[in-house]
């Protein structure tokens, strides 16, 4: 039976943005607590690398342990899937004194299992020093039953498609379902991360597709606001004379179909957050009325008196240049400082560098076969290129799409480049090189990519291979006819 504590992180990773350093922080803590240890580690496996890495650990020595497959006890758990249980077995050859050298701790006990999905080992679970004696074969029961749950909590997280896939991309990231580790997007992740730790009023800015509201979710969904209400407005959807309602909700009478009351948005988000997306295209009138909300925290229903308060969390997105539009007379000068008290720029997907346009690729392309029982479809070389030429002007939103419905029509095992419905046509560059899908051949477009990748792992031509997918002899066929 799932423990209550497993539960309520179970709840927490469900389609929301929390930062997944702070989870694994809880599954370690509250694992070392029930089983008397002194410290405790969680292994992610790091498949680029051939390595694992741990993710949270009570090492306050150093920032992270990275160990070879089959290095060490955490290695040996991650190549084998076999328990160790110190110091039961002697120390020997299964201990690597490596960690203990670099952070001065002294090991006396330890055990480690493997966290296992259901097709493969993902990590490792690892606590040393039970208080008040060794730990026995009672504890690695217990360990294992706590390991699988942590399993199956790793597997409803964005990190699977890292850790059940073996992609090309060392092992990163740090809020659920936003991916990305470009500094272009550190800078985003820090910013999140502050920011949430406060109630300040926050505008997130950036071209539509870039994923402005996933950001908006990371500040309430890591805030203290986190357990209550996160509530979107829509300003793009709505037409103006129905905003103020949606907003404010409306009192009975306050027009001809109005036969009850009705709250709006702000009152649904009482204690939580209010996300106004596309605020840039709010009407004067209505601009004047939120100014007020967010200055005073007051506001009327429509056809109203009665003075009401909103103790809600603001933020607000837009993809339009308000300062454009404060020059036309089309937005609130003093509602412009009002909203950028603290100010996210999310760039757009052609600005984050390849490596995070191939992780996101990786993500959706794992996502979407398991979606639609599509398993065995894999990417071409050539099609991973195309999309890397691609300029992608509805960002990330565009690039999902855009995978799904290959994943979906690809009529075999493979999707080629000439079967990604791109929505215009692919005129970018890769490795310095500039073309166009109707200028270009494939050759010469797989020629730029392998240029590319080879540039990415500094020209070592057997990593290239494994990313390509292709055999180093392959590799080097390719490369002489050039």
């Amino acid at each position: 039976m799932e423990q209550n504590w497993l539960i309520k992180l179970r709840q927490r990773l469900t389609e929301r943005q929390v930062d997944l350093d702070e989870v694994l922080r809880c599954i370690v803590d509250e694992t070392t607590r029930q089983l008397s240890a002194d410290r405790g580690t969680l292994y992610l496996i790091d498949h680029a690398r051939q390595e694992v890495v741990s993710r949270f650990a009570h090492l306050p020595e150093i920032q992270e342990i990275r160990l070879k497959i089959g290095e060490g006890v955490a290695g040996r758990v991650a190549s084998t899937g076999e328990q160790v249980l110190l110091p039961s077995e002697p120390l020997g050859e299964t201990f690597s004194a490596r960690v203990d050298h670099l952070t001065g701790y002294r090991t006396r006990s330890m055990m480690a299992v493997p966290v296992r999905s259901k097709e493969r080992i993902i990590g490792v679970l690892q606590l040393l020093n039970k208080h008040g004696g060794p730990f026995t074969k009672d504890d690695v029961t217990k360990l294992y039953t706590l390991s699988n749950q942590i399993a199956g909590l790793l597997e409803i997280s964005s990190l699977r498609s890292q850790l059940l896939n073996r992609t090309s991309q060392p092992l990163s990231f740090r809020f659920n379902h936003i991916v990305g580790e470009s500094a272009a997007m550190q800078k985003v992740y820090d910013r999140t991360a502050r920011t949430a730790q406060t109630d300040a009023t926050v505008l997130i800015r950036g071209e539509s597709g870039s994923g402005k509201e996933l950001i908006a979710r990371a500040v309430h969904f890591n805030s203290k606001r986190r357990d209550q209400p996160f509530v979107v407005v829509d300003c793009a959807a709505l037409p103006s004379e129905l905003i103020e309602n949606e907003l404010f909700g409306h009192e009975r009478g306050a027009y001809t179909s109005a036969d009850r009351s009705s709250p709006g948005k702000v009152e649904s988000a009482e204690g939580g957050t209010l996300f106004i997306d596309e605020v840039g295209e709010l009407p004067l009138s209505t601009q004047a009325r939120l100014l007020r909300l967010v200055q005073e925290r007051t506001y009327f229903r429509v056809g109203g008196n009665q003075r009401r308060h909103a103790d809600v969390r603001f933020v607000f997105a837009t993809h339009r240049d308000l300062e454009d539009l404060i020059k036309e007379r089309k937005f609130r000068l003093d509602l412009y400082y009002r909203l950028r008290v603290v100010q996210i720029e999310v760039p757009p997907l052609r600005e984050r560098g390849h490596s995070d346009l191939d992780r996101l690729i990786d993500h959706f392309l794992f996502e979407f076969t398991r979606r639609h029982d599509r398993e065995s479809v894999r990417l071409t070389a050539r099609a991973r290129a195309a999309l890397h030429g691609h300029d992608w002007p509805g960002n990330v939103r565009e690039l999902q799409h855009c995978i799904e419905s290959a994943v979906v029509l690809c009529p075999g095992d493979e999707i080629t480049a000439d079967q990604i419905p791109f929505s215009s046509r692919i005129v970018s560059s890769i490795g310095g090189a500039v073309f166009s899908t109707g200028l270009m051949s494939l050759r010469e477009m797989e020629r730029d990519y392998i240029a590319y990748v080879l540039h990415q792992v500094d020209g070592n031509r057997s990593a290239a291979a494994r990313i390509l997918g292709i055999g180093r002899n392959t590799l080097l066929r390719k490369l002489s006819k050039d």
